[in-house]
């Protein structure tokens, strides 16, 4: 994960949350929810491992 912190943070806030009523149900609930997944499939980009580059042909004449 790239912020382990902040998932945690929505995640306890998500918890909490779910725990306590609120006027419009749900609402705050699913956008939570929807922070807590968005952090959680957030990863780091990793650059693909480069191939090898093919040998150089020596082309120039020997005397």
């Amino acid at each position: 994960m790239k912020f382990p912190q902040a998932f945690s943070i929505f995640l306890v806030l998500f918890l909490v949350d779910f725990l306590v009523p609120d006027l419009i149900p749900f609402v705050d609930e699913i956008l939570l929810a929807l922070g807590t997944v968005a952090f959680g499939l957030w990863r780091e980009k990793v650059a693909p491992p480069e191939a090898p580059k093919p040998a150089e042909k020596n082309v120039t004449p020997q005397a």
